[in-house]
């Protein structure tokens, strides 16, 4: 230590630190200042606060105080700021006493604990620097408040419903006759929660329980009494009362009343249950009437879930290749993102694949993406919800238009609807017949305005032009013949929602805007669809179903419409009736359905023997509750960080990145526990589950590729096996397709990376991230980096000379030639003896230092090899060599010990740097990669020490 200290005297007097001058003055002061503030401020990981909404002052646990090593020193053992991470906080912190480094968090604005309920954020402390004028701060490492929202109980319950209704049959005692809801907006479990209904009408044979069923304490006659009216309350948790009561009134009714009996209005759906009886018990109160026959229509409601029938799953492009249709597709609505950035401007309606057109928006498709000349076939699909126009001479509404972009206004190929009729038209270009040619075809269909979502197909087979509507072949009513358009070489421009119209006016704009939905807009050229793939196409993901047919019986006659929502079925005998309406059941074949209601309508028509009066069987209103599915949980693990040698990167076949990746899709299963008696909760465990993936991105981080040196690349026969598709950018690589979890593992482990300049790579990372249904499910994000190992090679001439290069202290002696035979025989043999002797210590001392540094660089290797196995890390297993030149740091005399004296005190700061970084775990990247840079420059010093070789490894 006391050479140590000799050694800082010269550098001090570099610096100037002693002399009278102010340069002198000003070093003194940063290199005092830099001993005095050494240490950054310690404050807790974690903090949790509480605060009552419309209140300014956060409780928290434990108290916000800053600790720094420096004090007592002025300013650098002072506290002066904390400073809080985020956007838009309303709260603020303030500090209490610099000394002592107490701080208080207070709310900058009420809070509101109905708007949110609890905060996150990251706080950081600041000493106070070197001095006053001084804006070098230290911080203290992140650490994370969270903060809960008191709840005051600002809002009474309020009822769902302002009166509810029920029918009871006299003489019968109910469970429920109906249930009340009343709901709180206040935040807290204890507030927002109803936790007692009452009835506030007295004298009433009525009761109501905690969770708002109401039931008859007696039974009831319809000759003493036809309607009840009772007032019913509700409390909160804090024993707050409804705003106002809600009425509740009860029907009696008489004891036989033709009607549906036993069926429940709410029937609720598990996902992956596949067909479940919707009225398992029900069965028709004739009240002893002569029934003759009857016909009875069950009609299951979807039209208002997305397109219909659950059939918001994966994109256009994915379903036509799950249906069998050929390649070729160009999706015209995508869903919005960087390469696909037209439809950005869009409404979106109910989700990222349906888009809503207000007749005041459209869409031009970029250059290239659809051919310019179409061929005599091609295919045009689309759904599309569309309702009647306004007014009397309705206007044109452009689905799909391609128009000159420039100087004329013609329109070589359109759809359109116009009046309720769906057109579309086709003008040919001239060629040798100069001819009357089909340019317009006309449908007139109720489905183009009704409201409602429909699956269009429009096959082109010129002339021939065929429309498949839900399926069902449809012929035009009228062509229209036109003469062909001259070619020209104007370019042209399509567009969606509208028409582009670029001639004849002042300014070119859009025109004959839509107004509708419209999802998976797609044209395929040279192309035509089967009618297998159309119906697969627009098939129902859910539906009506009858669980046995062959139970119906002979006497039953049924009927499905297309998409199975509407069953039609006819009987004489009420016994087979009863029996036929319990087997029909409701099913879903996805595997994630969309959760919510789908509602249920079954009405009746009865004939009766004779023609006077017939009984009328009322309608039946249910519902089913399809529940929410199973989530998954998608997880993609491997290897996440390894090193190669840069001759892998040049390679033709470069690295495989993901060669053990794993993706797995588990969920949280409730189990019950083994002992019946025991009354513990219900333990959860994870069980695995299979299902789709539809694309999976690999993500280039910290910039994209160079193309003039690197890439990604993967084998097509990869993909085409397992039907997937790619895109590939500098960005990073995108393989998207519906298939399994498996086939998406075998295709990522065959993605490789390549550079063909690793000399001037450190190392790369990327990112995985997988998704299914759209992005509705997504996973982790794996994050990988890879890491060159660099080879440093020192030619064989390099240590010859440094080997026989003379030592700065043997120079040369030149005698003249007049000397003596005596004076050369004495001098020569006493300078050859010198010689000998100092190159012999020289040799020895330079092979035991030789021998030295081998066996540091020998530890230092078994150090970071073992680090790197608990790491988990993957070595590539090519050899490694570590050469030394023994005399590269010894040319100079004395320089070995001021190089051991400043690596001694080197590695007393590094210790005192890593046991505060151990304290402040959280400090920003900045700082980290301040760090970094720190150590490669260490490294870089003992580098020019080694030189590393994979080719062997000798010990």
């Amino acid at each position: 230590m006391l050479t140590a200290g000799l050694c800082w005297v010269p550098l001090l007097l570099a610096l100037g630190v002693g002399s009278g001058s102010s340069g002198g003055d000003s070093g003194r002061r940063r290199l005092l200042a830099a001993k005095v503030n050494k240490h950054k401020p310690w404050i807790e990981t974690s903090y949790h606060g509480v605060i009552t909404e419309n209140n300014d002052t956060v409780i928290l646990d434990p108290p916000l105080v800053a600790l720094d090593k420096d004090a007592p020193v002025p300013f650098a053992g002072e506290i002066c700021a904390f400073k809080i991470h985020g956007q838009e906080l309303p709260f603020e912190a303030v500090v209490l006493n610099k000394t002592s480094g107490e701080g208080r968090l207070r709310a900058k604005s009420p809070i509101d604990c109905e708007l949110q309920k609890e905060y996150t954020f990251i706080i950081q402390a600041y000493d106070c620097g070197t001095g006053p004028r001084e804006t070098a701060w230290k911080k203290s490492h992140k650490a994370v408040v969270h903060i809960q929202v008191k709840d005051v109980n600002e809002f009474a319950p309020t009822f769902k419903e302002p009166a509810y209704k029920a029918i009871v049959t006299e003489g019968k005692i109910y469970d429920s006759i109906l249930q009340v809801e009343a709901i709180d907006e206040d935040c807290s479990p204890q507030y927002s929660q109803i936790c007692n209904y009452e009835i506030v009408t007295t004298d009433v044979p009525f009761a109501i329980d905690r969770n708002g069923n109401v039931r008859n304490t007696e039974k009831l006659s319809y000759d003493k009494q036809h309607q009840y009216e009772i007032l019913v309350t509700a409390y909160d948790c804090g024993q707050k009362p409804a705003a106002q009561d809600t009425l509740v009134q009860v029907d009696v009714k008489p004891v036989c009343k033709p009607g549906w009996q036993d069926w429940t209005k709410r029937i609720e759906y598990q996902p992956g249950s596949g067909s479940v009886p919707l009225f398992p018990s029900i069965h028709l109160e004739t009240c002893d009437g002569a029934v003759s026959s009857i016909q009875i229509t069950t009609e299951l409601q979807t039209n208002y879930i997305g397109k219909g029938c659950d059939r918001e799953t994966y994109s256009e492009k994915s379903l036509q290749k799950l249906c069998g249709a050929s390649s070729g597709i160009i999706d015209l609505l995508p869903s919005p993102s960087a390469a696909t950035n037209w439809t950005t401007g869009l409404l979106v309606d109910s989700s990222e694949m349906i888009f809503k057109f207000d007749g005041r928006q459209g869409a031009k498709i970029p250059d290239g993406v659809v051919p310019k000349n179409l061929t005599d076939q091609f295919t045009i699909t689309m759904w599309m919800k569309h309702g009647p126009s306004p007014g009397v001479r309705a206007e044109k509404e452009t689905i799909l238009c391609n128009s000159d972009k420039t100087e004329m206004n013609r329109h070589h190929y359109a759809l359109y609807v116009h009046n309720c009729r769906l057109v579309f038209l086709l003008r040919k270009d001239f060629d040798q017949a100069d001819t009357f040619r089909p340019a317009e075809f006309h449908w007139k269909l109720d489905q183009i305005c009704d409201k409602e979502w429909h699956y269009y197909v429009i096959n082109v087979e010129f002339p021939v032009v065929t429309l498949y509507l839900d399926g069902a072949t449809y012929e035009p009513y009228l062509v229209t013949n036109d003469w062909p358009i001259h070619p020209s070489h104007i370019a042209m421009q399509l567009t969606v929602g509208a028409c582009w119209q670029g001639g004849e006016v002042t300014k070119p704009r859009f025109a004959q805007f839509f107004h509708g939905s419209l999802a998976s807009l797609t044209i395929r050229p040279g192309k035509m669809d089967s009618q297998k793939v159309i119906s697969c196409l627009q098939a129902c993901k859910e539906g009506l179903d009858i669980n046995s047919l062959e139970s119906l019986g002979q006497g039953i006659k049924y009927h499905f419409n297309p998409s199975q929502s509407v069953l039609v079925m006819e009987g004489d005998d009420i016994g087979n009736i009863n029996r036929a309406l319990q087997k029909v059941s409701y099913i879903n074949s996805r595997q994630f359905p969309t959760a919510g209601v789908r509602r249920l309508k079954v009405s009746s028509k009865v004939q009766c023997f004779g023609e006077d009066v017939c009984i009328s069987i009322p309608d039946m209103d249910a519902y089913v509750m399809v529940l929410q599915a199973v989530e998954p949980q998608i997880t993609l693990h491997g290897t996440d960080r390894f090193w190669r040698p840069a001759a892998q990167f040049e390679s033709t076949r470069g690295v495989i990145l993901f060669p053990d990746i794993k993706i797995v899709s588990t969920f949280t299963k409730a189990e019950a526990p083994s002992d019946l008696k025991t009354t513990a909760p219900k333990s959860a465990v994870l069980e695995e589950m299979l299902h789709n993936l539809d694309f999976c991105d690999i993500l280039v981080l910290g910039g994209d590729l160079d193309p003039r040196q690197e890439c990604l690349e993967l084998n097509h026969s990869e993909l085409h096996q397992r039907h997937l598709d790619a895109t590939n950018s500098t960005a990073g690589y995108s393989i998207y397709g519906v298939g399994s979890m498996s086939r998406y593992e075998q295709v990522l482990r065959h993605i490789h990376y390549r550079n063909w300049h690793p000399a001037t790579l450190e190392s790369r990372r990327f990112r995985v991230k997988c998704s299914e249904l759209n992005g509705r499910y997504t996973s982790n994000e794996f994050n990988l980096e890879v890491s060159v190992l660099h080879e440093v090679r020192v030619s064989d001439s390099e240590h010859i000379n440094h080997l026989i290069a003379q030592p700065p202290f043997l120079q040369s002696v030149h005698h003249p030639e007049s000397q003596t035979s005596i004076q050369h025989s004495s001098v020569v043999p006493s300078i050859a003896t010198v010689v000998i002797i100092i190159s012999v210590c020289m040799l020895v001392f330079v092979v035991a230092m030789g021998v030295y540094r081998v066996r540091i660089a020998h530890q230092h290797f078994i150090q970071e090899t073992e680090a790197a196995k608990e790491a988990e890390m993957d070595w590539d297993d090519s050899a490694l060599t570590i050469t030394v030149n023994p005399m590269e740091k010894h040319g100079a005399p004395g320089r070995g010990e001021e190089e051991t004296e400043e690596e001694e005190e080197e590695e007393e700061e590094a210790e005192e740097d890593s046991s505060s970084s151990s304290e402040s775990e959280g400090s920003d990247e900045e700082e980290e990669e301040g760090a970094g840079r720190g150590r490669h420059g260490q490294s870089g010093a003992r580098q020019a020490q080694l030189e590393w070789d994979d080719s062997t490894l000798p010990y």
